[in-house]
């Protein structure tokens, strides 16, 4: 049975189709069917069931797929870990936040790619949360606290978000200084957003309100630089505008919930090699005390 049999099987499954599994594998649909039809003459039964719409999984092929998704995890693992260390191969596709991943991750990606040349990267910047399995990533960057807890996350550092606004927005409307005057002032927010304080031994979940809403943390700081309203902004975002005095941080008395930038890989036992070396590269530039020992 032939691995890169396994593997189209696998790509056609979960992405509902021979046509987006051959994108997904950088395949022809030819080379992809026959890979198929190989497998199924090996097995001797159908795994899917093909129409004109696509390809449903029959009842073996679903009980098929479950084994086909270890083995392929698997034997990936036993080749990554027999190769020489360096000859990092293959495509390694990445979900990362838009406007951070552009200026902080960038350059991360770049220096990832000269170390291995032999790596063919595909970064998707975008602020929606992707469908990892369904979309063929093997991984995503993200802000935050992960929502999926179907996903295997590794932490790569922790920040916190900070209360700010500018200094001439402060000279018009007054500085808050406890959490119901922020009732009274505009905020400038990414869509939906909501702000978590602790109180004391409690958390305080406040909605702000304002007319400035933008779905990505740069323009919200943009918007905050500008005089616009009150921002909620995470640490590595504001640190160097506060020392600037373009910003001024509020309400320090008032603590925020940890957050997190997280590596997030759909589930399995072995993380492949190419997430590992992303994930070591990501350590090293924001966490350079942080344990290595792969994804936890």
């Amino acid at each position: 049975m032939d691995l890169e049999d396994l593997r189209a099987f696998v790509e056609v499954a979960d992405a509902g189709g021979v046509a987006p599994g051959a994108r997904r594998l950088g395949l022809s649909k030819s080379i992809v069917s026959r890979r198929l039809v190989r497998l199924e003459e090996t097995l001797g039964v159908q795994l899917l069931s093909r129409t004109t719409r696509g390809s449903a999984l029959t009842e073996a092929g679903a009980t098929f797929r479950e084994y086909a998704v270890r083995v392929v995890a698997e034997l990936e693992a036993a080749k990554e870990t027999l190769s020489p260390e360096g000859e990092v191969r293959g495509l390694l596709r990445v979900a990362a936040p838009l406007s951070f991943g552009l200026s902080e991750l960038a350059p991360i990606f770049a220096e990832l790619a000269r170390r291995h040349p032999l790596l063919h990267l595909d970064i998707s910047y975008n602020d929606r949360f992707v469908d990892l399995i369904s979309e063929g990533f093997d991984c995503a960057i993200r802000l935050g606290i992960p929502r999926d807890s179907s996903l295997i996350a590794r932490k790569i550092r922790a920040f916190r978000g900070l209360l700010v606004a500018s200094p001439a927005y402060l000279a018009v409307h007054g500085t808050p200084k406890t959490l119901e005057d922020l009732a009274y002032h505009q905020a400038v927010t990414v869509k939906g957003e909501v702000w978590p304080v602790f109180d004391g031994g409690k958390t305080v979940t406040l909605r702000p309100r304002g007319r400035f809403h933008a779905d990505n943390g740069v323009a919200v700081l943009a918007a905050a630089l500008a005089g616009v309203g009150v921002a909620a902004l995470p640490d590595f975002l504001v640190e160097a505008h506060i020392g600037a005095g373009n910003l001024v941080r509020l309400l320090e008395n008032y603590a925020t919930p940890e957050l997190g930038m997280f590596v997030l890989r759909p589930p399995g036992a072995f993380p492949s090699r190419k997430v590992r070396i992303l994930t070591d590269i990501l350590i090293e530039h924001f966490a350079p005390t942080v344990d290595r020992r792969g994804l936890e």
